[in-house]
């Protein structure tokens, strides 16, 4: 997600994007109505502030007449610092997806980040060594390099761990590092490839919305535009520097004392003052978390989303989950192995002897969480059943127009009259042919990689080509999926995506029968497929949203993707060998207290062996439970679509927020930590909104992407045995035991 303002023509003329196309009704919305956007008129002159007004979310802003000329927007400068900086950003995917199953794009940070590096280089270093004007195209660029570098965290904290911990790959992820790197590869790849004929569709004909690629691009041109660009910039950078590093500190000191800086295990200091019964919470996982990061997603992201997250917390750990230990249909087990504190207990354990007899809380609530993320995203595209078929038939039609086009050519060689035709009148593409990117080169790369993907398939992990071929059909399909969702609602449910096509070709795999644990590794592995394509389509879509406001160039963006994911593809993987090592638990099922709860791993797996097992390992009142709540999601979300104004949906749930809140508890630190930021955000944006607009993206991203780095500090003092395990206090925790 960048900015661009100028377009320059074919002819070296500075055009504007907004002139070069005529005919189209312009689409606008004030700058308050846009989903994560808030009022910038105080940042602004008088005459920068009616400018802003007019700009809109769809059409490419006009030019800014005192900016200089861009030769260049795609350089090594903008790609070297943009890899960089998303380098940061999938290292704290990785961690982060592993505490939480989320991870965060690095657009604003990669725009940020890289205006404050880049724009005083390009002042005091001379044109060979880097220097000369950095602009808001060349910023588009480093933040694309960004957004793709940061990508792919994903698949090393699903449907690896889940293949681990079921027994299907090597004995660890240092054994198998190298087909690890080539099917990441071949993931990678497709998805970019995806992405290219897709922007015609939902960029330029539906003209979606792309809520944080509007940010970005709005954010980008305030770093670059106005009388008052300077001060901002450095106002930006200012707070996203310093909010970045207090969170690297945070984590990294609050290790060595987690019971008082970071954990608040506050049931269990009232527990232990004499109130016996208050200790429920404490075994539910309503704990308070100093966590910044989630603090900072709060800040982000919709009231709604945070306010479902809190509430499927709720309705699973102080309802349902109670419910079950009192009626005897989940069981848990002591925390203490010495008798200490026998109210104190563990509802978390997975490793069961007897699942449907005697399931423990957490693996009964799977199934009704993977319900309702499943019947959510199936209930998003029957809702969306017309923008569907519609994106369907714009992404068919310049083959549907060729072909059509060399029918009648043929029909008039042989004499028949065809009449004339009405010319069909195409919407209008503002970007110049030299930027575009030819059917060939999009083509050809997606070409190449389905190739490679059925070959590192079938020679690296005996998958047969059909079916590989298949599931990159799929990946498309489901991809398009993930774009709505990304285009709407900035929300991409990857996971859940990968989970439906793990269904999909569980069953086919089933039926040719395929032997359990084939069929275990083969559903995972084309989940992933289609988990990585969705991702990396929804990141690249966001980016070409911005590219096209600002008035860069596809192509640059293209090639900038291109070196970013080769940065995420070995990062990402060493980042999980380095977790892996120092917290074990990661890829092992056992009793234990794991830092790392994974949701989205206990997903993938209860997936991976419910389609592959010969009967259903589903506890009876846990099956019933999730066909009840799979059907209220789908009527509710279809209610919505059917009956109600689209400004008045963001009242019903975010189902996947919900659905996330019964697979990682019982652990409700986050929702409560994202509500809380959420709240902030709220009566920031209401009573300072100024301020807020200048500085809320910063630090949001600062605070991101600093515990992500701080957590990954942790794991290297893990490995070295200095960490707060060893050498932190107690204090505060349960059981004075280190809760770190």
């Amino acid at each position: 997600m960048s900015e661009g303002i100028v377009h320059v023509g074919a002819e070296g003329s500075a055009t504007s994007p907004s002139t070069r196309c005529t005919g189209e009704e312009d689409q606008k919305v004030a700058i308050g109505e846009i989903g994560e956007i808030s009022s910038v008129s105080s940042l602004y002159s008088a005459e920068d502030e009616s400018a802003l007004r007019d700009l809109g979310t769809d059409d490419p802003f006009p030019e800014d007449p005192d900016a200089p000329l861009e030769q260049q927007q795609f350089t090594f400068r903008a790609t070297f610092v943009g890899c960089a900086l998303g380098a940061v950003i999938s290292a704290s995917n990785v961690y982060l997806g592993l505490k939480t199953g989320w991870t965060f794009g690095a657009s604003l940070f990669g725009s940020i980040f890289g205006f404050a590096i880049l724009k005083p280089l390009s002042k005091v270093l001379p044109s060979h060594l880097g220097g000369g004007y950095f602009g808001p195209k060349e910023n588009v660029c480093c933040q694309s390099a960004a957004t793709a570098a940061g990508s792919l965290g994903l698949l090393f904290t699903s449907g690896f761990p889940a293949a681990y911990q079921l027994g299907l790959l090597g004995d660890n992820p240092t054994a198998d590092f190298g087909r690890i790197i080539t099917f990441t590869l071949c993931c990678a790849y497709v998805g970019i490839f995806f992405t290219m004929p897709l922007r015609r569709l939902y960029i330029l004909r539906l003209k979606l919305t792309f809520p944080g690629a509007v940010a970005a691009a709005y954010t980008i041109r305030s770093l670059h535009v106005g009388r008052h660009a300077a001060a901002n910039a450095r106002k930006k950078t200012l707070a996203l520097v310093v909010s970045f590093l207090i969170a690297i500190l945070w984590r990294v000191v609050s290790e060595y004392a987690p019971g008082i800086m970071w954990d608040w295990h506050w049931a269990w200091w009232f527990y232990k003052a004499g109130w016996r019964w208050i200790i429920a919470a404490e075994n539910w996982g309503w704990i308070w978390e100093w966590t910044p990061a989630f603090i900072g997603v709060g800040l982000l992201v919709p009231l709604n989303s945070s306010a479902s997250f809190v509430g499927g917390s709720a309705l699973a750990w102080a309802i349902i989950g109670p419910a079950l230990v009192a009626t005897n249909r989940a069981f848990g087990t002591p925390a203490s192995s010495t008798g200490a504190s026998p109210e104190y207990i563990n509802y978390a354990n997975m490793v069961l002897d007897d699942p449907v007899g005697a399931p423990s809380p957490k693996y009964w609530m799977i199934w009704p969480g993977c319900a309702v993320l499943l019947c959510a995203s199936m209930a998003e595209i029957v809702g969306n059943g017309g923008t569907m078929m519609k994106s369907m038939a714009v992404a068919l039609e310049p083959l549907l127009t060729r072909i059509k086009a060399r029918g009648l050519r043929g029909l008039c060689r042989s004499g028949v009259s065809v009449g004339h035709p009405e010319k069909d009148v195409e919407f209008c593409d503002p970007v110049p042919l030299d930027q575009q990117v030819p059917w060939w080169m999009w083509s050809v790369g997606l070409a190449s990689g389905t190739i490679l993907t059925m070959l590192v398939m079938r020679y690296q992990f005996g998958q047969n080509a059909g079916v590989t071929l298949l599931a990159i059909l799929f990946s498309f399909l489901f991809s398009l999926v993930g774009a709505e969702c990304t285009g709407r609602v900035s929300v991409t449910p990857v996971t859940t995506l990968g989970n439906f096509a793990q269904l999909v070709f569980g069953g086919v795999s089933k039926g040719t029968g395929t032997a359990p644990r084939a069929n275990q590794l083969n559903n995972g592995l084309t989940g992933m497929v289609t988990l990585a394509a969705s991702e990396q389509v929804a990141d690249m879509l966001g980016d070409l949203k911005t590219t096209h406001l600002l008035g860069a160039s596809p192509r640059v963006q293209l090639y900038a993707q291109c070196f970013g994911a080769l940065v995420s593809i070995f990062l990402s993987a060493g980042m999980y060998i380095v977790f892996v090592k120092a917290y074990p638990c990661i890829n092992t099922l056992s009793n234990a207290r794991c830092a790392f709860p994974a949701p989205d791993v206990g997903a993938w797996r209860a997936v991976s062996i419910a389609v592959s097992a010969p009967s259903l390992p589903i506890p009876r009142s846990s099956g019933i439970t999730a066909l009840c709540l799979g059907a209220l999601v789908i009527v509710s979300t279809l209610l919505k679509y059917r009956f109600v104004r689209p400004e008045k949906r963001t009242w019903f749930p975010n189902w996947n927020a919900v659905g996330i809140a019964f697979i990682l508890g019982p652990l409700c630190t986050y929702p409560m930590a994202m509500l809380f930021g959420s709240l902030i955000a709220l009566v920031w944006r209401k009573y300072w909104p100024a301020s807020a607009m200048m500085y809320c993206y910063a630090i949001a991203a600062g605070m991101i992407a600093g515990e992500g780095l701080g957590g990954i500090a942790n794991a290297v003092l893990q490995i070295a045995g200095v960490a707060g395990y060893a050498k932190g206090t107690s204090i505060g925790c349960p059981l004075d035991v280190y809760c770190g």
